[in-house]
């Protein structure tokens, strides 16, 4: 009885302000003249998480237009509040952030710009006490909100479904909602996203991916010569790139005619192209492509002789794709599959690339696709059916190169969940600070616990050689040097390699490749935003790495959680020049540190 109490208020927690003719709302079992039907449902294999199925019946004797209808909402007071908000906007936010008072924020699912879209479809909302979280339970990615409010010392979050043209409901007609879940805990995000993803696997078949163990291995990228770059500078650089350790070379943008026609352009070459991966491949490195699939740029030869392949808007337009100034080719055309699957066979097998950096900010979500050409059954089918398109893709590759690796790069949006099982790397993303890096690591981790996180180059970390951040959380290292020289159409150093940056990346690519922590298992055993320091644990070969980061620590104790106490530990501070170790007791797992940055230890 106690629990479905709580579980009626916080559900029917819920303003009524609107007419009902404008918005539903499940206040109660009836809202004037529309009656509400509720089921909810507890899973025992999934303890605190709830499913829930909300109707809308008209009684009223005469039409009603709805214009939205919002459902589920949490409500919880106290005074300092973090959540996960993994939706996606052109501003690329961070997804776990706090709740501050006056805090607003929609979490549309769907297109947020011409080209940014998607995300997890949940948001997850903690304070000290306790973790309230909602979302869907579908099988496909549904065009709804979540929006997170605070007012006051109180934060609402809900599932909001807008039509945009009003749906008339007659007189006995009913509305069903998205199926919808629920989960009650303790903590920040990382057990309800993970038990999501294990309720999306036992529901709906959904596989996290595991990636093979080329994933794991530190990457030298030559987007340090930007689009302009040469055959020889990438090949000039191979020699620096195996020498302090890397183990992938990614060619990045400027080898193609132009985003949509990724023929070698004239100063590169298909010549080229094979002379590079040859290269690579007699370096003993492998070979990823940085490729933009599913856009094309207007003047391309592909849009003007194969317009069947462009994503055509209810307004009889194209999608733009606003960071190459491109158009959209419709992710479950027939047409798109086919000339995406030659260039596959085309990459790996004639110019012998090993794997893939498929890129872009569009390729999380697209537009309705109306299309007669695509054959979809209804427009929004373009956006559910988008993973079929990563999935060819993943396929094809592994069938070309069995254990090809598949990076997908959705360019700071959230990730949209859906086709994560068809890639086996994640990257940060261009992230905007290290604490993205670390934050989006997390996420991945409670997502995907089997999957590399390529931490992207070093130099978009704070300082631009926050290496610590990027082992410290598990993440696969990556930088983008330039040596001996940087292009000459790159202004500044080009990312050149200073005596200094060398001694700093032989030292941390040494002790990445020596710890190998991203093969380790990342451990929620911290509640992100609320604990201080900043905390991420992996476990691995029977150790434990503790990874600590604040802009200074003045010795204040740290508990070191997940330790036995009936043990005792030494803990080594590995990344220290002096390799300094001490000893603790794990009924008294407290350490007392001094550091600025990071503090990165191994306990055994």
């Amino acid at each position: 009885m106690r629990r479905t109490i709580l579980l009626a208020a916080i559900f029917c927690a819920v303003s009524c302000s609107v007419p009902a003719d404008r918005l539903l709302s499940p206040c109660g079992f009836t809202i004037g003249n529309v009656e509400v039907i509720t089921t909810e449902q507890a899973l025992e294999d999934f303890p605190g998480m709830f499913l829930r199925d909300i109707a809308f019946v008209n009684t009223s004797g005469k039409p009603i237009k709805v214009r939205a209808m919002e459902t589920s909402r949490i409500t919880m007071t106290g005074r300092e509040f973090w959540s996960l908000q993994p939706s996606s906007t052109g501003d690329r936010l961070d997804w776990v952030l706090p709740v501050k008072r006056g805090f607003r924020q929609r979490n549309y699912m769907g297109m947020n710009a011409s080209d940014y879209g998607g995300g997890i479809p949940m948001v997850s909302v903690w304070m000290p006490e306790m973790n309230l979280s909602i979302g869907l339970a579908e099988p496909v990615l549904r065009l709804v909100s979540f929006p997170v409010r605070r007012r006051g010392d109180t934060v609402e979050a809900w599932v909001r479904r807008d039509f945009k043209d009003p749906l008339v409901l007659q007189f006995g007609d009913t509305l069903k909602a998205y199926r919808q879940f629920m989960t009650i805990s303790k903590g920040d995000f990382f057990n309800p996203l993970r038990q999501f993803a294990a309720y999306m696997h036992e529901t709906f078949g959904y596989e996290a991916p595991v990636s093979p163990a080329d994933a794991f291995e530190a990457v030298w990228c030559a987007w340090g010569y930007e689009r302009n770059f040469t055959v020889d500078e990438v090949v000039g650089t191979l020699p620096k790139v195996a020498e302090l350790g890397f183990k992938w070379v990614d060619v990045d943008d400027g080898y193609q005619i132009c985003e949509g026609d990724w023929d070698a352009n004239d100063r590169i070459t298909d010549e080229g192209m094979r002379r590079i991966t040859e290269a690579i491949h007699e370096h003993g490195l492998k070979a990823k492509l940085w490729w933009a699939p599913l856009a094309a740029d207007p003047e391309s030869s592909l849009a003007a002789e194969h317009p069947e392949m462009l994503l055509v808007k209810k307004d009889g337009k194209h999608e733009d794709i606003s960071w190459w100034d491109s158009w959209y080719l419709s992710p479950v055309n027939p047409y798109t599959r086919k000339y995406t699957l030659d260039l596959v066979d085309k990459f790996l097998i004639d110019w012998g690339f090993d794997g893939f950096k498929l890129d872009g900010q569009h390729l999380n979500l697209s537009e309705p696709d109306y299309n007669p050409a695509s054959g979809l059954a209804y427009p929004e089918e373009a956006c559910e059916r988008l993973p079929e398109f990563f999935q060819a893709v993943n396929a094809r590759a592994q069938e070309d190169k069995p254990g090809a690796v598949v990076q997908v790069c959705p360019c700071g949006c959230a990730i949209n969940f859906f086709y994560t099982p068809f890639m086996n790397q994640a990257v940060a993303s261009d992230p905007t600070s290290s604490a993205q890096i670390r934050m989006k690591r997390k996420v991945y981790a409670a997502m995907c616990p089997d999957l590399a996180y390529y931490a992207d180059h070093v130099e978009l970390s704070d300082g631009g050689l926050d290496f610590p951040t990027q082992i410290g959380v598990g993440g696969v290292i990556g930088s983008k040097f330039t040596w001996p020289a940087p292009n000459p159409t790159v202004e500044g150093d080009g990312y050149l390699l200073t005596p200094e940056k060398e001694a700093a990346l032989r030292k941390w690519v040494g002790i990445y490749n020596d710890k190998k922590l991203s093969t380790g298992q990342y451990l929620g055993l911290y509640n992100y935003g609320l604990d201080k320091p900043e905390a991420h644990v992996i476990e691995k070969d029977g150790a434990m790495y503790y990874a600590f980061y604040a802009p200074e620590w003045n010795g204040d104790p740290i508990e070191l959680r997940g330790l036995e106490e009936d043990r005792s530990y030494t803990v080594t501070e590995y990344s220290s020049d002096n390799l300094k170790s001490y000893e603790i007791n794990g009924a008294e797992p407290y350490i007392r540190p001094f550091f600025k940055g990071n503090y990165l230890i191994e306990v055994k």
